[in-house]
């Protein structure tokens, strides 16, 4: 018997230990971490033996430790009258399945499950309290991320259709699912942190939601007084600058091969974004930020099926541009569609290179011309509902970024 036989038994015994400290430390009265260090370790030596007996001493084994677990649930029932909870039960009945992960040879896996264990019974006060603090408003867009992505996006056909063969409803579906998702996640942080959030995070989680709209709402605020202005430039220059580090996230998922060939001259915006803005955070560091009004949530159906069909009609026209009048025709319709939405243009253009259809030095520069015009819509929004105090900040700051990106677009190396 070699010495490496014995590695999955002392694996099983530290992550039992693991779990079973912490259920000792929580008072537990089903089992502490003697018990799960054996119910792991049984788990181990089940799968073990089954390797020379059959499967049926693994499954035995497991249906005895549920059948314990079960009977002494039913003795404490009857015992105290009270029903008690059954998480340590199922955490039980999960490590013995890491334990025979580890002897099958699943070790990765069998550790990240016995961590995940660990942390979720741990984290039981903050997930409850978290649990307690989502309202109706979040759950719904909770609900309707699970609708778009677990019912309709199954069913949706899996290949191209109409002019060009652009339109493949999948993945046009799957990028509706992408952008929402990104989107109500960083809205969910957003509701659960609330105001505590400091002006680089409320900036940061408003350009995860919408720029456009984190922007629109500092620029009502910023009507109170001098120090709203100076909050809410910071955040609105933060939040434009996140757009382009969501910009990347999303060509690295949809297209990871295009992604090396774009993320040089849009980190290098970044970096431009962030060097005109890192003095407006110099001088704001000690100072929190306003929570932005998030009327609504992220998820909506409707919502979701308008940027479905603005994604599609982007795919078809910048096809279209591309065969009968050329690359230069590109930039135009990212002009136009950027003035509202930086996600249908990067993600149509991403799948244009991808496909071989576009050159990926003409992508980044259509993604980046796309961005500038988002930066005018916005300072448009500001002109419209500032006073002249934020008007000229955010004024002097996007010139200086659209100053920026036009020297990347000009100088950049094909």
């Amino acid at each position: 018997m070699q010495i490496t036989e014995f590695i999955p038994y002392a694996v099983a015994l530290a992550l039992g230990l693991l779990v079973g400290m912490q259920r000792e430390r929580s008072k537990n009265e089903v089992a502490g971490v003697r018990t799960f260090a054996l119910i792991t370790v049984l788990g181990t030596l089940a799968a073990h033996l089954s390797q020379s007996f059959g499967g049926w001493v693994l499954a035995s084994a497991w249906l005895a430790l549920a059948a314990m677990i079960g009977v002494g649930n039913a003795a404490r029932v009857a015992k105290d009258e009270s029903t008690p909870g059954i998480t340590t039960e199922l955490a039980a009945l999960v490590m013995f399945g890491v334990g025979a992960a580890l002897q099958i040879g699943f070790t990765p896996l069998a550790l990240a499950v016995g961590g995940l264990v660990t942390v979720l019974l741990y984290w039981k006060g903050p997930l409850h309290k978290a649990v307690e603090r989502i309202g109706d408003r979040e759950f719904r867009a909770v609900m309707n991320v699970t609708l778009l992505a677990l019912v309709i996006l199954p069913v949706l056909p899996n290949r191209h259709y109409g002019p060009f063969q652009v339109l493949n409803p999948f993945e046009i579906w799957l990028m509706v699912v992408l952008i929402v998702g990104i989107s109500v996640a960083a809205y969910m942080a957003y509701r659960l942190l609330g105001a505590r959030t400091g002006t680089l995070l409320t900036g940061a989680l408003g350009g995860l939601i919408s720029s456009t709209a984190t922007t629109v709402s500092y620029a009502r605020r910023s009507r109170d007084s001098d120090s709203s202005a100076k909050v809410a430039a910071a955040v609105i220059m933060i939040a434009s600058t996140v757009v382009f580090g969501r910009v990347l996230f999303e060509v690295a998922l949809v297209a990871p091969d295009v992604f090396p060939h774009v993320a040089g001259p849009l980190a290098a915006m970044i970096a431009i974004m962030a060097l005109i803005t890192s003095p407006l955070l110099f001088r704001l560091r000690r100072q929190a930020g306003q929570s932005a009004e998030q009327e609504g949530d992220p998820a909506q159906i409707g919502t979701a099926i308008i940027f479905g069909f603005l994604y599609a009609l982007i795919l078809l026209a910048v096809a279209a541009s591309k065969t009968y009048f050329g690359e230069g025709a590109l930039y135009v319709v990212a002009g136009i569609s950027g003035l509202t939405d930086m996600d249908a243009i990067t993600l149509s253009t991403a799948q244009m290179v991808k496909a071989g259809r576009v050159e990926a030095s003409t992508g980044w520069r259509v993604i980046l011309v796309a961005s500038m015009a988002n930066l005018l819509f916005k300072f448009g929004a500001v002109a419209a509902l500032s006073k002249a105090r934020l008007r000229r900040r955010i004024a002097l700051l996007f010139g200086l970024a659209l100053v920026g990106g036009a020297l990347l677009i000009v100088l950049w190396p094909s």
